[in-house]
């Protein structure tokens, strides 16, 4: 009887790794529908290789090298995706006609359940929720590919030097010569990998109620106290990115299509680790779709809002495109 390993025995041990593969290729480009075809292209590229896989090392250390370099060649002709934010230009003026461009390739939202971090191991919700951050991945947009896989690999995944160079195709000492590079990068653009994300405290939760009710009230006043005093609003595909609460709120006040209470609803979603909301405008029989919300929190505030409003994203959140009043009204 043959030892040899079968095509059998791949997908019984390589199909729990799924969403984890997912995370790390949503990391490197910064895109859930990216990161799907990655991972699909890496499962049909292992499928075809494992008659060869020898063992030398771990079936789940050779499908993040399929995987690594499956994105390295995928970012050889894709652009980075940014926030407005990351775009370099200066912070725009709230009443300031809106400009939207849907050429650039914008960072998207990740879903929890496609990342892992809605998973039952709580060891791995905190590693996934702390490496899947929205402002951690932003950041590492910023990077090149090279210096984000050998980031990634060496600070997310805690590979050893070795181990990257021989995915990467690079010397230790140019691994190692890369990742001071990319920390330094990073660290200017992002909280450290090491910042512990810790559950809601109440006060946050009664933060995150209260920021419902304004936006679902249209109490637009309120919101002047809930952000911090640098806070962050933007929106892609609209390119303006917006500092402070008076600017954040004066934008709420003059930009925003909902007019008064009850023409915005609020739904709880999980997405990055993070407080975050789909949103909901009003329609004449109901409610349509509108924003996916993340939130970044700073200790009794809010730090900055991402409000991403590409079509396809309810559909990857598993979300109604509408609501009726009564589903609404059940919220």
């Amino acid at each position: 009887m043959s030892d040899k390993p079968t095509n059998e025995d791949f997908l019984q041990q390589a199909d729990p790794m799924r969403r984890e593969l997912l995370a790390h290729c949503y990391r490197m480009t910064g895109s859930v529908h990216d990161a799907e075809d990655l991972v699909q292209e890496t499962y049909l590229k292992a499928w075809r290789a494992y008659d060869g896989f020898e063992g030398r090392s771990s079936l789940r250390t050779w499908m993040y090298r399929i995987a690594t370099t499956t994105c390295l060649t995928a970012l050889e002709s894709r652009g980075r995706r940014p926030l407005p934010s990351g775009l370099g230009a200066p912070s725009s003026e709230a009443t300031a006609p809106l400009a939207q461009d849907n050429e650039v390739p914008w960072l998207e939202p990740a879903p929890d359940a496609l990342t892992g971090v809605a998973g039952d191991d709580p060891a791995t919700i905190v590693t996934a929720r702390e490496s899947i951050r929205l402002a951690l991945v932003a950041a590492l947009q910023h990077l090149p590919p090279r210096q984000r896989a050998v980031l990634i690999l060496r600070d997310v995944l805690r590979w050893k030097a070795a181990e990257v160079a021989e995915a990467v195709g690079l010397s230790t000492a140019a691994v190692n010569s890369i990742l001071q590079r990319a920390r330094a990068q990073l660290s200017e653009r992002s909280p450290s990998l090491d910042d512990p994300v810790e559950p809601l405290t109440d006060e946050q939760q009664a933060l995150l109620d209260r920021y419902v009710a304004a936006f679902e009230n249209y109490d637009v006043d309120d919101l002047v106290h809930l952000f911090t005093e640098d806070a962050i609003w933007e929106m892609p595909p609209f390119t303006g990115w917006y500092q402070g609460p008076e600017s954040i709120v004066e934008l709420s006040r003059t930009q925003c299509p909902a007019e008064r209470a009850g023409d915005l609803k609020l739904v709880p979603v999980a997405a990055n680790g993070q407080p975050s909301f789909a949103v909901y405008l009003r329609e004449d029989d109901g409610y349509r779709q509108f924003a996916i919300m993340v939130l970044t929190l700073s200790g009794g505030a809010i730090r900055h809002v991402g409000m991403f409003f590409e079509e396809g994203l309810f559909e990857t959140f598993g979300l109604p495109t509408t609501l009726t009043p009564q589903a609404s009204a059940a919220k």
